[in-house]
């Protein structure tokens, strides 16, 4: 026990030693960082838009705040009065570093931005990302883009703008959701619908760190998408089988026009026509009724009451009759109905053993059952089918459209084209470094590598899980597979049954005691009781083995002429002797 104690201490040790240690190099890097000048990034490759927020009028010369109104709203919060601001983050920033942020809460707020050219979904890949921050958490609101269809009007940019993407976090309450929606195009009317991905998960936390996160969209020309945080791949699939509703429409549907006939059945059991209630059925009997066995204790006391007025309370001070009106006392139990009880006695309440209830017939198969109906299956007139959903409407701007509950909400670092590597490398020059500055790894990174990467800058690590992990095993393989002999296979059989000295000496004999002194301690109780029963066992059968030869003695004895009262037993003859 006291082993386990110290390998549970060593282990305690080692975490908070690890963790003292990260503690203080993270707070050394985020201090090396913050002094650090922000360098700004440049793409490494064609964009179709990037903003990094390099100035702070950049929010009044490029971006555009909407003067929109939402519709079927009340004027005094249908206008997108939010404000925006162009500012450092307040927590892990460089210097230099600015980022669009959302600084009011529970109002309207619309900003969009023309892209530097036009997204065509032809036979290039898709990439949209970009950063946020939720610097005070989020307790309900958005944080997602409107990727804005063909060439909209940006100052009546609004909830009902048309978009062909949106994509971002959003959550309300418990509730935490990872948007990708992106509108299709119906072939045959010519309308525009909403087709939602599934929920993905493992991304929740982006909502409480208070940390910033990187939010990418992959669309491929195969239809295919993958949706990353922190540039984990929370989700993927198909645009063709992975959305809400599906694009493409069933080939056959259930007949409208059809209606079941008036003479189907569908009913398959009915009451049986032929039962009748029993002439002693009496649906009219309560289902419980006072106990007829049930007798008055004795002692009850039917006049007193079950609560009296508090004898103890006291009428308050201030208590004021013309305001308040007339003070009572509250109520208490009465003492005198703890023995027995008081007032009016009543029976308790039993189950009635006549009690039926209503009688309904029993259920019988019915014989004119028709089965189930349903409508039969027609071709779908609405039916299309849309191989290449990738190519959606173009898209001309980005859009901010939120309402949110919690302000302070940061963004920064868009990005827009059609090469991975691109993306990738604005990550690095961008949010890499401020994930730096902040002081700790994303939640994303897993348990192991994280434990992975301790190691190799701390090999001593090594040492300690090898002590954790080796010698718990060691021991537990000891226990299984490592006991000895039992004591009693060690010993021979002639020394269990003999009463002469061992040869080893009166030393031996003296340590033998103390050992056996010992032995009787550490002996488990069942084994204690098993000795004590061969113990007096092999005395009996020795105590009738002495009999037997003094009575041989006597015999031979008498045979001489000697007497009976002067035999000696064997064993006194040996010592003797």
């Amino acid at each position: 026990m006291k082993l386990h104690w110290s390998l549970a201490l060593l282990v305690v040790v080692a975490m908070v030693t690890v963790r003292a240690e990260d503690d203080d190099e993270e707070a050394d890097v985020a201090a090396d960082v913050e002094v650090e000048d922000f360098k700004p990034p440049t793409p490494t490759g064609p964009t179709y838009f990037h903003e990094a927020f390099l100035t702070e009028d950049v929010l009044w010369k490029k971006w555009v705040k909407s003067e929109a109104k939402k519709d079927d709203v009340e004027d005094e919060i249908a206008r997108y009065d939010g404000e925006w601001a162009v500012e450092s983050a307040e927590e892990g920033s460089l210097k230099g570093d600015l980022g669009l942020v959302l600084k009011t809460k529970a109002k309207h707020h619309a900003v969009a931005v023309k892209l530097d050219r036009p997204f065509e979904f032809d036979e290039s890949t898709f990439i949209a990302q970009y950063e946020v921050k939720f610097q005070n958490g989020l307790e309900c609101g958005g944080a997602y883009i409107k990727l804005l269809a063909e060439d909209p009007d940006l100052e009546s940019f609004q909830d009902k703008t048309r978009y062909t993407i949106m994509f971002g976090p959003d959550k309300c309450g418990s509730d935490s959701k990872l948007h990708f929606i992106f509108q299709h195009k119906n072939p045959i009317t010519g309308n525009f619908e909403e087709k939602h991905a599934k929920k993905p998960s493992g991304f929740s936390h982006v909502f409480t760190d208070k940390k910033s996160h990187l939010f990418t969209l992959i669309i491929q020309p195969d239809n295919t998408f993958e949706i990353l945080v922190d540039q984990k791949s929370v989700s993927s699939g198909s645009l063709l089988d992975d959305f809400t509703p599906p694009v493409n429409p069933p080939a056959e549907i259930e007949d409208p026009d059809d209606s079941k006939p008036e003479d189907w059945d569908d009913r398959k059991k009915i009451p049986d026509p032929d039962a009748t209630k029993p002439d002693d059925w009496d649906e009219d009997a309560p289902a419980r009724i006072p106990d007829p066995d049930a007798v008055k204790p004795e002692g009850w006391l039917d006049s007193e009451p079950e609560l009296i007025d508090d004898p103890d309370a006291e009428k308050p001070d201030d208590w004021d009759e013309d305001l308040d009106g007339e003070w009572e006392p509250p109520q208490v139990t009465n003492p005198a109905c703890e023995d027995v009880g008081c007032g009016e006695w009543e029976p308790p309440m039993v189950n009635n053993p006549d009690f039926k209830g209503k009688w309904k017939p029993a259920m019988i198969d019915n014989p004119d059952y028709s089965g189930e109906w349903k409508a039969k299956i027609v071709p779908n007139p609405d039916f299309f089918e849309d191989l290449e959903p990738f190519k959606m409407s173009s898209i001309g701007a980005i859009g901010l459209e939120l309402w949110s509950m919690t302000d302070n909400i940061y963004f920064d670092n868009f990005i827009i084209t059609s090469e991975r590597a691109v993306a990738d490398n604005w990550a690095d020059d961008t949010w890499r470094v401020r994930k730096k500055a902040e002081g700790s790894d994303s939640y994303a990174d897993s348990a192991v590598s994280s434990f992975m990467k301790t190691a190799e800058e701390k090999p001593w690590i090594w040492v300690v899980v090898g002590l954790v992990v080796i010698i718990p095993l060691f021991l537990c393989f000891r226990l299984c597979f490592g006991g000895s002999k039992s004591e009693e296979d060690q010993v021979p059989a002639d020394s269990k049954k003999s009463d002469e000295p061992s040869a080893s000496g009166d030393k031996e004999g003296e340590g033998g005691e103390e050992g056996e002194e010992a032995e009787k301690e550490e002996e488990p109780e069942e084994g204690v009781r098993q000795r004590k029963k061969q113990s007096k066992k092999a005395d009996l059968e020795e105590a009738s083995q002495e009999e037997d030869e003094g009575e041989a003695a006597a015999a031979e004895e008498e045979k001489k002429g000697e007497s009976p009262s002067v035999r000696k037993s064997p064993r006194q003859k040996s010592r003797k002797d």
